[in-house]
């Protein structure tokens, strides 16, 4: 090896890398990894982490929005933003608390109205827009390819008939 040209031992590290890979790449197709390698490729956790951050950031708002508008509201209008403290029993050092269980479905309520208002109902209307947009424009486009090919296929059958029918 001491009489090789760098050129050289970079080929045969080349070589052996090379052949490396393709031995972790043959392990990799093989039993349970083969699965996992599929889902990874598949894009199918890529889209599952996305939705965990954006599910992360919305939650961040919504809660933002009921805590700090719409529980002061609550507040204003019936004298109480926070109902934990209502219906209560204590009994031996243990406390039972009605309205805090009152209070968690309120603000499953208000959040589950916030999630509608602030984020399905204007993504569905931007899909209602973007679907109308593209239905427009493909009426302006005229016929698509489909239908094109489909035509000329139905035309040459006509002339095939006509000219089988003249023959016989």
């Amino acid at each position: 090896m001491a009489n090789q040209s760098p050129s050289n031992i970079a080929d045969n590290l080349m070589k052996s890398a090379g052949s490396a890979t393709h031995a972790v790449v043959a392990l990799t197709d093989k039993g349970p990894l083969a699965g996992f390698k599929k889902f990874l490729s598949r894009g199918s956790m890529i889209d599952m982490a996305v939705g965990v951050v954006i599910g992360s950031a919305v939650t961040t708002v919504v809660t933002s929005i009921v805590d700090n508008l719409i529980s002061p509201l609550i507040g204003m209008i019936g004298g109480v933003p926070d109902l934990s403290g209502l219906l209560t029993i204590t009994f031996n050092n243990s406390t039972i608390s009605f309205g805090a269980i009152l209070n968690a479905l309120i603000n499953f309520l208000l959040i589950g109205v916030a999630v509608y208002f602030c984020v399905i109902l204007p993504i569905n209307k931007l899909r209602d827009l973007t679907a109308a947009q593209d239905e427009a424009e493909a009426k302006e486009e005229g016929p698509s390819v489909e239908e094109q090919t489909l035509a000329t296929l139905q035309e040459i059958r006509d002339e095939l008939k006509k000219s089988n029918g003249s023959i016989g």
